[in-house]
């Protein structure tokens, strides 16, 4: 009897050895985690502030060009336009938005084609700037200004010179309107 005591004495001594052991190893474990968890967790920490300077640098770069397209064409005070960053079904998406003092417009109920037609013009060119510098700057566009009012039409033609001077784009433009011919001009078909 004294024996079988000695013998369930020592199996639970090593079942109490090895739960100690193995709660050792599990606290090892749980610290890790832990750090591992603050680790990622600074990590999210850093890339969500990266991303959110990224996006202010990408809504300021956008946002400029296309204020500058529009007010070259429509005036100082007609339209400042933004991006307002969302994040939806964990992604960002970017809410494209015209103003007017602090009205917002939309642009394709509120305002004429005109205008749509500047925006998707200036976030064309916004885009090029956001490629590799070393690439041509090289923008090919089919009927830029096809809905801009005659009245506009040589303001976006100052525009288009402006922007290929001081950005160092080059335009290749298909229209028909004689009054966005700039540079050298290739006709083709009847009129050539």
């Amino acid at each position: 009897m004294m024996r079988e005591w000695k013998d369930r004495r020592e199996k639970l001594l090593d079942a109490k050895h090895f739960a100690v052991g193995s709660l050792e190893v599990s606290q090892k474990v749980w610290e890790e985690a832990s750090a591992d968890k603050e680790a990622a967790e600074e990590a999210v920490e850093i890339v969500s502030q990266l991303a959110k300077d990224i996006q202010e640098r990408a809504h300021k770069q956008i946002a400029a060009i296309v204020s500058r397209c529009l007010q070259a064409i429509f005036g100082p005070d007609a339209y400042e336009f933004q991006c307002q960053f969302e994040k939806k079904r964990n992604k960002t998406e970017v809410k494209f938005r015209l103003c007017r003092g602090d009205v917002e417009i939309s642009p394709l109920d509120a305002v004429g084609g005109g205008v749509v037609d500047v925006v998707a013009f200036a976030l064309r060119v916004a885009s090029l700037r956001f490629r590799r510098k070393s690439l041509r700057q090289l923008l090919v566009l089919d009927e830029p200004f096809k809905f801009l009012s005659k009245e506009y039409r040589p303001y976006a033609r100052q525009m288009i010179e402006d922007l290929a001077e001081e950005l160092g784009i080059q335009f290749i433009i298909v229209t028909h309107d004689p009054e966005y011919e700039i540079g050298k001009i290739i006709r083709i078909g009847k009129h050539a």
